[in-house]
C-alpha cells in the first residue's frame, strides 16, 4: 500500500518521504492513537463526517485531544485533491498522542492517500473465503472494561495483522474472530453482515466490536433489500444458516464471504443489490 500523497495538520501537502514524527512518539512507541480509512469515489471522501465523528469517539476512548473536525475535515479534501475524478483510492487520517515526555504535548495528525488494492476489489467482485480464529475474551467482558478499548478504532493494530497473516498461511483471504465461548465478532478490518429469515443483520457493538460505518449505511437502507435490519449475536450455525454473508469495510464495501473454515456459505443473490446500494466501483476482470 504505497503512499501517493502525504498532510500534516499545520504544515499541508508534503512530498511522501518527509519525516513527520519524532522518536519518541506515542504512536510508534506504544500505538497510541486513533486513526480512520475512507473510501475516495471520483475525488470525494465518501461518508467523512461519519469517520471523523467515529474518530472522535475513538478519541475520547483513548483521552486525546483530537482537534476540530473542520480542521481534521480540510486536512483529507486536500489529500483527495491529489486524485483525479475516475480513480478510486483510499485516504488514511491518523492522530497520536504526540511525543511521550511526561508533559502534556500537541498531537501528531496527518492523512496520506493510497491505492485500494487488486486483493480488496477483488474480493468486491469474486467473494472471499475466510477461518475462523480466537480472540480470547468473552463476548461481554470489553463493554465493563475501558481499557479493553472496545470500540475504539486504535493504531494497536499488531494483533489485527497477526490475524490476517493466519489466515494467509492457511490458504483464505481473510479471518474471523470470535470470543472463547463462539460469538460472532468482527474481522481484523472488517465487519461482519448476513441475511437471514428476512433480516439483514450485523453484531451489536456491546460484545466490543467497532461501529462500521459501511455497515450503518448499508444497514440504514436494508429496505431497498426487501429485508429489516437487526443487530443481533451470532454464532456460526448462524452464518452457515444464513441466506448469504459479508465482510463490509470502508475501503473494500461488501465482500462475499464464500467458504467459512473450509465450509461453504449460502448463496442467494443479494450481493449484487448490496453492492448497488454502496456504490462502489467493480473491476470488469479478476483472476483468482
Amino acid at each position: 500500500m504505497a503512499t501517493r500523497a502525504l498532510a500534516v495538520l499545520g504544515r499541508g501537502l508534503l512530498p511522501v518521504d518527509t519525516l513527520i514524527a519524532r522518536a519518541d512518539d506515542a504512536g510508534l512507541t506504544r500505538g497510541d492513537g486513533v486513526f480512520e480509512t475512507i473510501h475516495v469515489r471520483y475525488g470525494k471522501p465518501w461518508q467523512l463526517d461519519e469517520h471523523l465523528a467515529r474518530m472522535a469517539g475513538s478519541a475520547r476512548i483513548l483521552g486525546i485531544n483530537l482537534p476540530p473536525a473542520s480542521e481534521l475535515a480540510a486536512l483529507v479534501e486536500s489529500v483527495c485533491a491529489e486524485a483525479t475524478d475516475d480513480e478510486e483510492v483510499g485516504v488514511k487520517i491518523v492522530c497520536t498522542r504526540g511525543p511521550d515526555t511526561g508533559q502534556p504535548e500537541p498531537p501528531t495528525v496527518f492523512a496520506t492517500m493510497f491505492d485500494v488494492s487488486p486483493a480488496q476489489r477483488q474480493g468486491r467482485r469474486d467473494g472471499i473465503s475466510v477461518v475462523t480464529v480466537t480472540l480470547g475474551v468473552t463476548a461481554d467482558v470489553r463493554s465493563g472494561a475501558p481499557w479493553l478499548l472496545g470500540g475504539a478504532k486504535t493504531l494497536s493494530y499488531a494483533v489485527n495483522m497477526a490475524a490476517l497473516r493466519y489466515a494467509a498461511a492457511a490458504g483464505a483471504d481473510d479471518a474471523l474472530m470470535l470470543s472463547v465461548e463462539g460469538t460472532v465478532l468482527e474481522a481484523p478490518t472488517a465487519t461482519v453482515v448476513w441475511a437471514a429469515d428476512g433480516a439483514l443483520r450485523t453484531v451489536p457493538v456491546d460484545t466490543g466490536i467497532l461501529a462500521g460505518t459501511t455497515v450503518n449505511y448499508l444497514l440504514d437502507r436494508a429496505g431497498e433489500l426487501g429485508l429489516r435490519a437487526e443487530r443481533t449475536r451470532a454464532h456460526l450455525d448462524d452464518l452457515y444458516a444464513a441466506d448469504e454473508a459479508w465482510l463490509c469495510s470502508s475501503v473494500r464495501g461488501a465482500a462475499r464471504i464464500t467458504a467459512l473454515d473450509g465450509k461453504p456459505i449460502g448463496e442467494r443473490g443479494l450481493t449484487e443489490g448490496v453492492q448497488r446500494i454502496l456504490g462502489f466501483p467493480l473491476p470488469e476482470n479478476t483472476e483468482k
